[in-house]
């Protein structure tokens, strides 16, 4: 049975590499280089990304006591990060062992929370972005738009929209058994047929594309020049400061570059992947092209989940005010109780002055 490479991870079983359908070249494919790699960056993903959302969900749960429909947004992006992160471990193990042991259905949940997190992270950045937009473009009339209760309104479009696309996508994927060297070895992002790709994926990928990249990579785009065209207005600089201004910039810059960085090599490379895979693009040289980029591209996309919290930090005013409060509270403190006892002696010493003098008047009057 011919086993081919997933739309998520590009894997291909061994016995798969000089197979093709009957019109098309044999061609042989060199990208083994693909499972150290994924294991490698996996891992490190795994650690840096746990412990940074981890850190991220405790500030936005535990230490912040203002919340504002920017730090919704990012809750629901940490979220989407520690969803995915949780299933890397397995994902690690398979790349090392290429042998899934974990079932059918952990593998489809494996594959679809990939979708989520990949274009549930573009979604919820967008949100970020346009949130951002209104505030500094539009801040008197997106008064009434930029609530909190709009905020989680969007927040669950975003999820239903995420999770009706990735849960069908990931759940079409079965897990695949093959005898090799007297042992059996089960794999997992590795089954989409040739006639799946021709039949449903590529409308999937037409739709995806559109709807979860180009759509949100123009806003993120747009929004951010009509910013950056707002702070050059002499009103504006006047009014907000050079301060305000160069935070405001540093957020865009480090926001778009999170975004371009982490999402436009994998998104491209897929638009290439899917033409190769349904056969309109035909060619040796192609497809060992594509087939190359596609694991180190994947790689990027995963590696967001490490560059999320850098956007909560510059993004989010609160959180730094939180983080300078926590470094400042003990110096605080100190001084604090060093006034509050200073004030004590002096209300003492006051009311002992007032009953020395009480008492040498009473007895300046019984003499």
């Amino acid at each position: 049975m011919y086993t081919t490479t997933p739309l998520t991870d590009n894997v291909t079983p061994p016995w798969t590499e000089n197979i093709s359908s009957n019109n098309s070249p044999v061609c042989s494919k060199n990208d083994g280089f693909k499972y150290p790699l994924y294991s490698t960056i996996f891992s490190i993903v795994f650690v840096v990304g746990l412990i940074t959302n981890v850190v991220a969900m405790y500030i936005f749960t535990c230490s912040l006591k203002l919340r504002n429909e920017t730090t919704t947004y990012m809750i629901n992006l940490v979220v989407s990060d520690l969803l995915f992160v949780f299933t890397l471990p397995l994902r690690v193990f398979y790349f090392i062992n290429q042998n899934w042991p974990f079932g059918n259905v952990l593998c489809k949940l494996s594959v679809s929370l990939f979708y989520t997190n990949m274009y549930g992270s573009m979604f919820f950045l967008t949100c970020i972005s346009v949130d951002r937009f209104l505030a500094i473009v539009h801040p008197f009339r997106s008064r009434t738009i930029r609530t909190k209760r709009n905020a989680r309104i969007v927040c669950i479009a975003v999820w239903v929209l995420v999770l009706s696309g990735s849960l069908p996508t990931g759940f079409m994927l079965n897990t695949t058994s093959k005898e090799n060297n007297n042992a059996t070895a089960t794999f997992c992002f590795e089954n989409f047929s040739s006639h799946q790709w021709k039949s449903h994926l590529s409308k999937v990928v037409i739709f995806i594309e559109t709807v979860g990249f180009v759509i949100p990579l123009l806003l993120n785009v747009c929004c951010s020049i009509m910013v950056l065209q707002t702070l050059r207005r002499p009103q504006t600089i006047s009014r907000g400061g050079k301060l305000n201004k160069t935070k405001i910039l540093r957020m865009i810059i480090v926001h778009l570059f999170i975004f371009c960085f982490c999402f436009i090599p994998y998104n491209v490379n897929l638009v290439f992947y899917a033409l190769v895979r349904t056969k309109t693009l035909k060619g040796c040289f192609v497809e060992s092209v594509v087939r190359t980029i596609y694991p180190i591209a994947l790689c990027i996309a995963v590696s967001n989940c490490c560059f999320d919290p850098i956007v909560y930090y510059f993004t989010s005013e609160t959180i730094q005010n939180s983080i300078k409060r926590k470094s400042q509270s003990n110096r605080g403190y100190d001084v604090k109780f060093s006034e509050a006892l200073q004030s004590e002696t002096s209300s003492n010493l006051q009311c002992s002055l007032k009953n020395l003098k009480a008492k040498v008047f009473h007895n300046e009057s019984s003499v």
